[in-house]
């Protein structure tokens, strides 16, 4: 059985510009209701980084392994780690492995998603992101 993944796009606050957050199976990844794994106060990636207007997105994923960073705690990712995980596309799969987590954090499991669910969930969310810019 395959995870289940959703982007949701946060609007700008008093501290922070749009940020994303992951949720998989129903429960955000980066401040999940049981564990928050980067604490309060921490953040997902900006929007403007992860679903970039004049490149791909860092969060496709391709048959080669790459280290994508999902959230920070309050202190910065300098301070204490980052959320981050090596996303890799194989064959009929996106994979989200090899999780690092802030210190002390417990780091989520692996993810195993369907590469045409997860791809179209991408594509969704950047075409929301293109339709509130443009």
């Amino acid at each position: 059985m395959f995870d289940q993944f959703e982007i949701k796009v946060l609007p700008p606050g008093p501290r922070f510009a749009a940020q994303l957050r992951f949720w998989v199976n129903g429960e955000d990844v980066v401040h999940g209701a049981v564990n928050s794994v980067v604490g309060d106060g921490g953040r997902g990636p900006f929007a403007a980084d992860a679903l970039p207007a004049d490149r791909p997105s860092p969060l496709r994923a391709t048959d080669e392994a790459r280290r994508l960073f999902l959230g920070e705690p309050e202190c910065t990712a300098g301070c204490c780690g980052s959320l981050s995980a090596v996303v890799q596309r194989t064959g009929g799969i996106v994979r989200w492995t090899g999780w690092q987590a802030p210190r002390d954090e417990i780091p989520p499991c692996d993810f195993h998603f369907e590469t045409t669910q997860y791809d179209a969930e991408l594509a969704r969310a950047e075409a929301d992101r293109s339709s509130r810019m443009g």
